[in-house]
């Protein structure tokens, strides 16, 4: 077999390969290897997108993987781990790890005056689209920020701008001090990212396996990789998942073990899109504390983009709200309902049935014979006229003042006109 997987990645001209690593079980192998040389004609990632156009030849080095089931290959992947430009200039391996004792910034992100116009159609229908139109912010190391919006708001494409997939129109940014769109590679070393709709997982090996190949491409030795994956499975309490194939495992486990992906190289800011869709009620809340884990433990940054409420509410402790493609809200979410919100939930406890008397600002949501929920305007009347006018007048055995659901709040936002 290690000569049939000799056979296979040396096809390929003009490219020095080196079979590093076999490992697996029975007739399932998986074979890392290192390539390095000059390469003529488009090169692809193992993603298939394009790292380089192949107009001419071009110095190149890098890491691939082969799958094999029964004498027969069923996955490969090869990456590039020196972007053309940087091999021809001498530079050494963006991918490495930050050297140690390399200062981390205070300011994780800023955004200053960011636009990203998209044009469409042809000729005399071509017509221009602001998804992001003048887009400021900040966000300092350490913080755990929700970026939401509603559909068509410009998130994924600010998101894709901050690390570096996209060019903006105009403006300035920086993710810990490094121009994302100029010096991508140097960046991709220091962030992680997490999308609920995307693996970093090999689907036909184990999660440890998967780590090897990622561990390659950021350029970790075998030492470091077996430090920070004991270091993850004890962190995430998913040390037992590691040796299951990807394919077993269910959508909550993989989720964990997508965590301990995009946290192996120890990224100091962690990009996350919708990383708990598809989750069941129990797995959210794990996933969701794991992530507040790591922000305490490591001090993590977290930028969270998602439509679910919940995430926000345990996980972030600032919301910025985004629409139309600039800044509409930017707080703590602790303050969300009580800054923009004039409205209390006020439910109450009956020992017998009887009617709300007339209370201006007070509306009756719902109404039982032991039970009613008022909604209470307190631009109208405060809280205490209420309950004072409640407690007098009614057999009231129980009673509680509540916030309006988080839900509402954002709701609201969403709702403001564009400035």
């Amino acid at each position: 077999m290690r000569s049939r997987l000799e056979t296979w990645i040396t096809a390929v001209p003009n490219l020095k390969w080196n079979l590093d690593e076999l490992f697996g079980e029975g007739d399932r192998l998986c074979a890392q290897f290192t390539f390095t040389g000059t390469h003529r004609g488009p090169l692809r990632d193992g993603r298939g997108n394009e790292l380089a156009p192949g107009r001419k030849a071009l110095r190149i080095r890098g890491v691939g993987v082969y799958v094999v089931d029964a004498g027969k290959i069923i996955d490969s992947s090869i990456y590039s781990t020196s972007a053309p430009s940087e091999a021809r200039r001498g530079r050494r391996n963006s991918c490495a790890s930050p050297t140690p004792g390399q200062p981390r910034y205070g300011m994780a992100i800023e955004v200053r005056h960011l636009t990203k116009v998209f044009e469409t159609g042809r000729r005399r229908s071509l017509r221009r689209v602001e998804a992001v139109d003048d887009l400021s912010l900040t966000v300092e190391a350490g913080e755990r920020v929700a970026y939401i919006g509603p559909n068509g708001a410009g998130k994924s494409t600010s998101i894709k701008i901050l690390t570096g997939i996209l060019h903006p129109t105009r403006g300035e940014a920086t993710v810990l001090g490094v121009v994302p769109w100029l010096d991508r590679r140097r960046l991709a070393a220091r962030i992680g990212t997490l999308f609920g709709q995307r693996s970093l997982l090999w689907f036909e090996l184990t999660p440890r396996q998967s780590y090897r190949m990622l561990a390659a491409i950021y350029g970790l030795d075998r030492a470091q990789e077996q430090a920070r994956v004991g270091d993850l499975a004890e962190l995430l309490e998913a040390g037992d998942l590691f040796d299951l194939p990807v394919r077993n495992l269910s959508l909550g486990q993989r989720m964990r073990c997508e965590l301990a992906a995009c946290m192996l190289h120890e990224p100091e800011v962690l990009f996350l899109d919708e990383p708990t869709i598809g989750l069941d009620l129990l797995a959210k809340q794990r996933f969701r504390e794991l992530l507040v884990r790591l922000n305490t433990e490591r001090r993590t940054t977290i930028f969270l983009t998602s439509h679910d409420v919940a995430d926000i509410e345990h996980v972030a402790e600032r919301a910025i709200v985004i629409n139309h493609g600039a800044v509409i809200y930017d707080d703590d979410v602790t303050a969300m309902r009580r800054t923009l919100l004039s409205t209390k939930l006020v439910e109450v406890g009956l020992s017998e049935p009887a009617e709300l008397p007339t209370i201006a600002g007070v509306s009756l949501l719902e109404h039982s014979a032991t039970a009613m929920k008022l909604s209470v305007d307190t631009t109208t009347t405060s809280i205490r006229c209420v309950l004072d006018t409640v407690l007098d007048g009614l057999p009231v055995v129980d009673i509680s003042v509540l916030d309006p659901p988080l839900e509402q709040v954002i709701a609201a936002i969403y709702a403001r006109p564009r400035r």
